[in-house]
Formats: C-alpha cells, sequence, structure tokens
C-alpha cells in the first residue's frame, strides 16, 4: 500500500474515534456554531422576502423615480388648461339671470326683450316716516316664499283655479283674473301685473295680450282644466315662471304704495297706533316678508265698504287690531296673532253656503310663517 494512502486512512479513524463529523473542516475556515447556522438562514429568508415583496407588491411609484414638479406642471397645462377664473362650480355659484342660462335662452328670446331693452328696476331708496329700505336680494326671497304660499312651488299652478271660486289664480301670487262680464268680489289684479310686465321688457303671448282687457278665456274651472295641456296655457304657464321675480317687484311695490295710506285711511285716533305698529313690523329683521305678502294674500283693507258685514280683513285692520310691540321678534309675533284673529272674524261674519271654515288651517300655517326669518 501506498504510504499517502495510509495517511488519510490513519486520520479518518482519529476523527471517527474522537465523535467529530465523517468530514473534516476545511484548513482555512473554522466550523459554524448552530446558532450561527440558524441565523444565516433566516438572514436569507428575510432577504428572499425583501426580493420579492419589492418584484411583486411594492408600488410601482415606490420604485419610480420622481418626476420633477416643473414637468408636472407642463403635462398638466398640456392636458387639461385651467378653467377661466370666471367659471365656478354651479352648486356654488349664485342664481344667473334666465338671459345667462343656455338652457332657458330660447324661452327668455320668446318672451323678455333683448337685454338692452330690459330696463332693471331703480335702486331702492329708504321711504321715509321710519321705514326702511329693502335689498333685491330680499325682493327675490319673499317671491319665493310667495310662491311657496300660494302655490307650494309648483310650476302647475301657476295656472290654476281653485275649488269654490270663481275667477281664476295667476302667477306666483295668484293673481286674480275674471272672465269677461263678471262681477268682481275681490278685485282684478292680474291685467295690472301683466302691465307691469311690459313695462320692464316682458314679451306677452298674442293670446294673453288680447284677452288681458277682456278677462279669462274660461268661464268655469272644469274648462281651465280640460285646456291645461295646449300650448297656450303652457306657454302662459312657462311665461309666468321665468318672470317670478319681476311678480314679486310688482307685489312689493304694491305694498309699498299702499304704506302711507294705511295711515291717512286709520281713523283719527287709531293713527298714531297704527304708525307705530306699521314701523315696528317693518323696522324688525325680516319684517318687510310678512306686511308685503299679506297684502298680496288679503289686500290693503283701505276700503271701510268692503269685506262681509262691513268688517273687511285687509292689512290695515291688520294694523288696528295688533297691540302696541317693540320692533324685532315681538312685533313679528303680535302681527301674527292678530292677522289669525282677523281671519277669524272674517270666517264668522262669511256666508254659510261658501264654508269659508275649511280654509282656516292653510290660513294658520301661512300667518306662522310671519313669526320667522326667511
Amino acid at each position: 500500500m501506498k504510504p499517502h494512502l495510509l495517511i488519510s486512512l490513519a486520520v479518518t479513524a482519529i476523527y471517527s474515534l474522537s465523535g467529530c463529523s465523517q468530514h473534516p473542516p476545511r484548513m482555512n475556515q473554522p466550523p459554524k456554531a448552530a446558532s450561527q447556522n440558524v441565523s444565516y438562514n433566516q438572514t436569507k429568508t428575510q432577504a428572499t422576502k425583501k426580493v420579492n415583496r419589492q418584484r411583486y407588491i411594492a408600488p410601482r411609484a415606490q420604485v419610480k423615480k420622481a418626476v420633477p414638479q416643473r414637468r408636472v406642471a407642463a403635462l398638466q397645462r398640456r392636458i387639461a388648461p385651467p378653467r377661466p377664473a370666471a367659471v365656478v362650480r354651479r352648486h356654488s355659484a349664485p342664481q344667473q339671470p334666465i338671459s345667462q342660462r343656455p338652457h332657458l335662452q330660447m324661452a327668455y328670446q320668446r318672451h323678455i326683450a333683448p337685454p338692452q331693452q330690459y330696463r332693471p328696476a331703480p335702486p331702492r331708496q329708504p321711504m321715509g316716516n321710519g321705514m326702511p329700505s329693502i335689498s333685491s336680494g330680499e325682493v327675490r326671497r319673499i317671491g319665493d316664499q310667495i310662491f311657496k304660499n300660494e302655490s307650494g312651488g309648483d310650476v302647475n299652478k301657476l295656472v290654476h283655479w281653485n275649488i269654490g271660486e270663481d275667477f281664476a289664480s295667476m302667477g306666483i301670487g295668484h293673481f286674480t283674473w275674471y272672465p269677461a262680464n263678471r262681477r268682481q268680489s275681490f278685485g282684478n289684479t292680474f291685467p295690472g301685473m301683466l302691465n307691469y310686465l311690459e313695462s320692464r321688457g316682458v314679451r306677452l303671448p298674442q293670446w294673453v295680450q288680447q284677452a288681458k282687457h277682456r278677462g279669462a278665456p274660461w268661464r268655469t274651472r272644469a274648462q281651465l282644466r280640460r285646456d291645461k295641456n295646449n300650448p297656450q296655457v303652457q306657454e302662459l304657464q312657462r311665461m309666468l315662471y321665468e318672470t317670478r321675480y319681476l311678480q314679486a317687484e310688482y307685489i312689493m311695490q304694491r305694498a309699498q304704495r299702499a304704506m302711507p295710506k294705511l295711515v291717512t285711511t286709520a281713523p283719527p285716533h287709531l293713527r298714531p297706533m297704527v304708525a307705530g305698529n306699521l314701523n315696528a313690523v317693518a323696522n324688525s329683521r325680516g319684517g318687510w316678508y310678512p306686511l308685503i305678502d299679506y297684502v298680496n294674500f288679503k289686500g290693503e283693507g283701505l276700503s271701510r265698504h268692503g269685506g262681509y258685514k262691513g268688517q273687511n280683513w285687509g292689512l290695515l285692520q291688520v294694523l288696528e287690531e295688533m297691540r302696541p310691540a317693540n320692533p324685532g321678534q315681538p312685533a313679528l309675533n303680535e302681527f301674527a296673532d292678530a292677522a289669525m284673529r282677523v281671519l277669524q272674524r272674517r270666517v264668522q261674519n262669511s256666508p254659510r253656503k261658501r264654508n269659508e271654515r275649511r280654509w282656516l288651517s292653510g290660513w294658520n300655517n301661512r300667518v306662522s310663517t310671519y313669526r320667522e326669518i326667511i
């Protein structure tokens, strides 16, 4: 046997007898302990998971190189140019005039004169005698509330005929329009409102222009209901909706014209009280609304010969019925209470066949809004 084979067998036998591994360690690296082998395996596993996570799970944006801010701005300008400063979101924009709303432009051209012929209302001036001025924004809010009071805000009731009445009710204020040759028990107010619209540049439908002074073209409520869907009635209804804020101006001006007459028409011994109550309500926050709405609702009450049994139910009668109150919420509450007392007296004096008691609940709901600030 060769000498180097004998040496190898001898070394193997020595390690076997000493309990060492069959395979001797390398001469240039000492054997690793068991704890070191576990740490190595864990480190290897974690490194593998990290590589996999970066390869399959990590979002691309985390490994993608950031794009310079100036390049992002340039791309945004190319893809979506900025909106003009005058354009704002629809839900935050104030309501625009009809002439500036594209979806109503055709209707506007049909009924309204061109913008240069459409004269704006003169600026509101203080009325004097302690009466405050009123802004155009407040007039619009009052108009919306009157529309809600009379028609529930329903466009289909702008051309209407209430049960038990002998006249048609038109517009946001339900202006009365009697048929020709019929006794006008409560006044014929719709033709006057149409004249105001024409003075502000509104083009009335031809058939309305012809019927304005002759009287309503329907003799009964049933006849109007049959004609409700014909093109002429639909045209009138659309025109009345588009001019609702002009109608609110007309109602407001009617109430303002009546203010001086309310005091001079009252009996001499009641004039100081009527003037004081009128100023207390008008100088309350939100006080213009009950005054304007009640004039449209039940009239000025300037006639001493109107009403039932010689007792009228207009604004003058409410001011006479009021107890003195300070401006503010006390004046608004007292005005509402006095209005309901006047309306209840009307029902008591009314002919039994008219059955006006059925209206008291709705009247009470309307008068209750006078206590609120719209």
